[in-house]
């Protein structure tokens, strides 16, 4: 494919840049460090727009550009400041009523059918729902669960970042898969099924 034409280059990333914003808040949970990644990620993307390639999205070169700076952002607090704790955000018996003293989901509990995943990701509104989701989480929680799922950071690096074991991670993990699933499923799923 052809690179990228540079003349049609900042009219893109100016419309990409609140999409960009908003994703790095959501990541970093303070609008000036999100701000500043968006700004070095946009600087970056300027200087490097050479070596775009048009081999994906604009939109996604664009947006890796910009996860690399907010795991540098997380790299930087790890180094400078002290981690919060992350016992008990999501208390331990928080989705115990859903189920049964057998551990198996009770009868009204269970996931419905959430339909076909691929086509579910993409329509823009689920992407939505899920934002709003995950805004819900606790901050601490949603961070280990964005490092981990969105962003890809290793378990081990979540760990040494947050300064938290990787049994805490997993439970950490495991609650905030549940609260976003309890999530979609009665903002989303519900919702489109009715």
């Amino acid at each position: 494919m052809s690179e990228f034409p540079s003349s049609r280059f900042h009219p893109d990333l100016a419309r990409l840049r609140e999409r960009l914003l908003r994703f790095a808040v959501l990541q970093l949970r303070d609008r000036t460090e999100a701000e500043d990644a968006v700004q070095e990620a946009m600087l970056a993307s300027m200087a490097r727009v050479g070596e775009f390639r048009g081999q994906a999205q604009f939109s996604t070169w664009v947006f890796a550009i910009l996860k690399n700076k907010i795991v540098d952002t997380f790299r930087l607090r790890a180094r400078n400041l002290s981690t919060p704790t992350y016992d008990e955000e999501i208390p331990a018996d928080t989705f115990d009523a859903l189920f049964d003293e057998h551990d198996h989901w009770k009868k009204n509990e269970r996931p419905s059918a959430w339909g076909d995943p691929e086509a579910t990701l993409a329509q823009t509104q689920f992407w939505t729902v899920f934002e709003l989701c995950l805004t819900n989480l606790p901050p601490a929680t949603a961070r280990v669960f964005m490092m981990r799922e969105f962003l890809d950071v290793s378990v081990d690096d979540v760990c040494v970042e947050l300064a938290i074991t990787k049994t805490n991670c997993g439970v950490i993990l495991h609650r905030a898969k549940m609260a976003l699933r309890l999530c979609l499923q009665n903002r989303w799923f519900d919702e489109k099924g009715a």
